[in-house]
């Protein structure tokens, strides 16, 4: 955190100092920009809970070494994707072969990882406060942002970078965005629970610094749309659930109640079993991939990262952190231009999408932009085919004098279970989303 006095106007103000934030302030920085970072917390990262893992493709671009001073927990070696019913589960288990490391992937703990990468953007020359509230946006008389209120003081700027993350109170105070729905957010709670090193690779099968990310669905939301996550750290397990709020309308327990119930799984149980909790805490998730009337820029202001929408979730990954970093680096682009031909209309950042449209992000944000909605209407993905699944498994493996029935019989069977009609509709909806 910077001591310096603070200067009467900035060429850029960023609110909020999460991966997006940091990132756009270290190549603002680089290009000799003079950047303030304002991060309500005490420090980088204590409150961004997101689950974590980083797709190493992306920070790359902006730290081509960061894997060897970074602190990363493991690289992911090992891919876990479970349907689960209430007393079993159905697993889909992958190895990953050697990987380069441009195409690798880590699980992170924000708390360690954040103020890292804040420590490259003050190398930079970026300036930071930590521990400050900003309280409101200032426009002036063209209703153009030009700066932040942070109790009694004004900083003013060219641009502002909205980075708040999911919850974006301040650009839906001033009307930058418009409300979510429930149905385009979804809520987690995530636990960190410690376990010693030789315990934890034991359990997951891992050879030392190897990781495992394990997505679940099914029992482990009671069916919601939703599902649940591990990922394993150096001494502990990052273990969490994540539902759509709208599904939550009708639920019968609340979402901690929910992750209790996951937690003792049959699945689960033995994998936690003697872990220490750490942390406990909730996080909002942006699901609205076809981002609506949601606009992430406008006069004098941009919105990167979680605050602008930028969050996949496949099902079988989720990607948020790596979008973060590319959605820095196309607004840093897009101010640096601006800056440099000294142009600070209200239209200077007209070339956003544009420089949004040159990384890959808004290729797979349109790629996958009907996921959410698909998930919304197959219910069935979470509360029927786990079971069904699990059924299916059971009279596979189940074997006695009887001589057991052709497959093809055994798929017959289950898929007249499930009508045959249906089946097929959610076949086809489901292979066109993804």
């Amino acid at each position: 955190m910077s001591n310096e006095p603070l200067d009467e106007k900035f060429d850029v103000i960023i609110i909020g100092a999460g991966i997006a934030g940091s990132s756009c302030a270290l190549l603002l920085a680089r290009a000799g920009m003079n950047v303030l970072l304002l991060e309500r917390s005490l420090q980088a990262g204590e409150k961004n809970m997101s689950g974590g893992r980083l797709y190493s493709y992306s920070l790359s671009r902006l730290i081509p070494d960061f894997a060897t001073s970074a602190p990363l927990e493991r690289l992911i070696t090992q891919e876990r994707i479970s349907l689960l019913s209430d007393e079993s589960a159905v697993t889909l288990d992958y190895r990953h072969p050697p990987q380069a490391p441009h195409t690798a992937s880590y699980s992170v703990l924000r708390s360690r990882f954040d103020p890292w990468l804040l420590a490259q953007a003050e190398a930079a020359g970026a300036q930071c406060l930590l521990g400050v509230n900003v309280d409101a946006l200032i426009d002036d008389r063209s209703d153009c942002i030009c700066g932040v209120k942070m109790g009694g003081e004004a900083l003013y700027a060219h641009w502002v970078v909205i980075a708040e993350g999911a919850n974006t109170l301040l650009a839906e105070k001033h009307q930058l965005v418009a409300k979510p729905s429930p149905h385009t957010m979804a809520v987690g709670v995530k636990e960190i629970l410690a376990l010693p090193e030789q315990t934890l690779e034991d359990r997951f099968t891992l050879l030392p610094q190897q990781g495992c990310a394990w997505m679940f669905s099914g029992a482990c939301t009671h069916g919601k749309v939703g599902g649940g996550f591990i990922y394993t750290n150096r001494s502990s397990l990052s273990l969490g659930v994540v539902c759509n709020l709208s599904s939550l309308n009708d639920a019968k327990q609340s979402l901690p109640q929910i992750m209790d119930d996951f937690r003792q799984h049959p699945v689960i149980a033995p994998i936690i079993k003697h872990s220490e909790r750490l942390e406990y805490s909730a996080h909002l998730i942006p699901e609205d991939i076809t981002h609506g009337p949601r606009s992430v820029y406008g006069a004098g202001y941009l919105l990167i990262g979680d605050a602008a929408g930028y969050c996949v979730n496949t099902g079988y990954t989720v990607r948020g952190m790596d979008l973060a970093v590319l959605s820095a680096q196309a607004a840093a682009q897009t101010i640096i231009s601006a800056w440099q031909k000294q142009d600070f209309s209200s239209s200077s950042l007209s070339g956003y999408h544009a420089s949004l449209k040159e990384t890959s992000l808004l290729s797979l944000m349109h790629r996958y932009r009907h996921i959410p909605e698909m998930q919304l209407k197959m219910p069935r993905l979470f509360d029927h085919y786990p079971q069904l699944a699990a059924n299916f498994m059971h009279d596979l493996f189940t074997l006695n004098e009887t001589p057991p029935p052709p497959l093809r019989s055994l798929l017959w069977k289950y898929a007249k279970r499930s009508g045959i009609t249906k089946l097929l509709k959610d076949l086809v909806r489901g292979g066109k989303s993804l």
